[in-house]
């Protein structure tokens, strides 16, 4: 009798511990969608803070230890065979994120993984038409994408410390850069210069195996928001024009859902690919904290997710992943300025048949992702309960 009644406890035991702790499921992605993305074994973080770079600020006039204090939000491109990352570095002279003044550094890799930085930054603030908009807050998270003539354009937040505004600046080297101010300056009579802007992911595809900006009708179009997903297009890269309404006002094409991941925030990454099922744009969902966020996630947490738009109506969205393919799972990924977790996607590569996924971990460190088409693989894991 005492062999059963071991033998019933360890059942009971083995049932409970099934309802307590969370289960995984597999997270298949549909057809249109990119991924799995797989992160290298035991190789990321691929870029962190270094303590020892030295830069002269030319606004200041001091030396500065400009990427310091965190190296995250990167961009990526390739250039002479090479995967160029320029991510966003925090100097050590402030409290807080957004109250340092960040800069974008330069890496370079032949296999995508392993990177060489300069030692000074090359996109920054400076004594020139930016700065009323740029200092003291800085050059932060950019996205950047090439040309057909070889024309590298990034667009990224120029911060003053009171208004965010997306910036456009173009560059044939990814060193030396010019800007060109805010890209809503003129647009509508100035209509949405004075707006909080963030986040622009333009239009591309791969073309004869090269990743290159593309025209729909004519125009350059390009997703923007942090909040809702908008768009905007250009005929020259530099001016751009929101998508407007009938009333006039900026047209939302996707925003927060409660009860999902991104039930706080829709905010664009990557520049978007046209593809023969559409429009992929790869964005950033931020979770909400209170009851209407997605409890199999953590309140607060940013993971990627994915929306398909019409391949002849940029502005029409047909569906999205309800679930996101990249999510805040390796330690790197939870610890450091943002304590609730981030995978904050902005920089893609096709790199070698496969693309290359970089992404901010936590607001500190850079770390990539890998996905080859040529082999099924799924997202990231699916948690079955709040974690």
């Amino acid at each position: 009798m005492m062999k059963f009644f071991k033998i019933g406890k360890l059942i009971a035991l083995v049932l409970f511990a099934s309802t307590c702790f969370a289960q995984t499921t597999t997270n298949k992605l549909p057809s249109w969608a990119f991924g799995g993305f797989v992160r290298p074994a035991s190789l990321n973080p691929i870029i962190s803070p270094d303590t020892s770079s030295r830069f002269i600020d030319p606004v200041s006039k001091k030396a500065v230890a400009w990427e310091a204090n965190d190296t995250f939000n990167p961009a990526a491109a390739l250039k002479d065979g090479k995967i160029v990352v320029l991510y966003r570095a925090e100097d050590l002279y402030g409290i807080g994120i957004g109250f340092r003044t960040s800069r974008l550094g330069y890496a370079e890799s032949g296999d995508g993984i392993h990177f060489k930085r300069r030692p000074a930054p090359v996109l920054y603030p400076d004594n020139d038409i930016a700065k009323k908009y740029e200092w003291p807050g800085g050059c932060e998270d950019p996205r950047v994408a090439k040309t057909e003539s070889g024309t590298y354009v990034v667009f990224y937040t120029e911060w003053n410390r009171y208004l965010p505004r997306l910036g456009v600046a173009t560059s044939t080297d990814l060193i030396h850069w010019k800007k060109h101010g805010p890209m809503f300056k003129t647009a509508y009579k100035g209509k949405f210069f004075n707006i909080a802007s963030k986040s622009a992911s333009i239009l591309t595809k791969v073309i004869n195996g090269k990743q290159v900006i593309i025209k729909i009708n004519g125009k350059y179009w390009l997703y923007w928001g942090e909040h809702h997903v908008y768009a905007a297009t250009s005929f020259d890269l530099l001016n751009w024009y929101p998508v407007v309404n009938k009333n006039g006002e900026l047209k939302e094409l996707i925003s927060p859902r409660n009860g999902y991941f991104d039930s706080d925030l829709t905010e664009c990454g990557p520049p978007a690919i046209m593809t023969d099922k559409g429009i992929i744009l790869f964005y950033n969902g931020k979770n909400k904290s209170d009851g209407n966020r997605d409890k199999r996630f953590t309140a607060n947490s940013y993971c990627a997710g994915q929306a398909l738009f019409d391949r002849n109506d940029p502005a029409k969205p047909i569906t999205r992943l309800d679930v996101p393919f990249l999510r805040p799972m390796e330690a790197f990924e939870k610890s450091g300025q943002y304590v609730n977790g981030t995978v904050f996607i902005e920089g893609m590569v096709y790199f070698k048949k496969k693309w290359f996924l970089y992404y901010g971990c936590a607001d500190s460190r850079v770390a990539v992702a890998v996905y080859d088409p040529s082999v099924a693989a799924p997202g990231d894991v699916i948690p079955g309960k709040a974690n």
